[in-house]
């Protein structure tokens, strides 16, 4: 599998939105550990060092493959 590794840091604030930031792609699951590694000392993400993803995305491979419906 060819891929590369997205960081994000994601959880929901106490008035129920999600706060997601991407905190970068790498290009192997080792670099993005790193990645959370250095950043779960810093301001903020110190506080929710848990609420780190690391996830894998194949390349040249759709990820979304249904729609989505616009305003609820």
């Amino acid at each position: 599998m060819n891929a590369v590794y997205l960081v994000h840091h994601a959880y929901e604030d106490p008035a129920g939105s999600d706060e997601v930031k991407l905190i970068g792609v790498y290009s192997s699951e080792a670099a993005a550990k790193a990645a959370v590694h250095r950043l779960r000392k810093q301001p903020g993400f110190r506080d929710r060092s848990n609420d780190f993803h690391v996830e894998a995305y194949e390349l040249d491979k759709d990820h979304w493959t249904e729609g989505y419906v616009i305003g609820r």
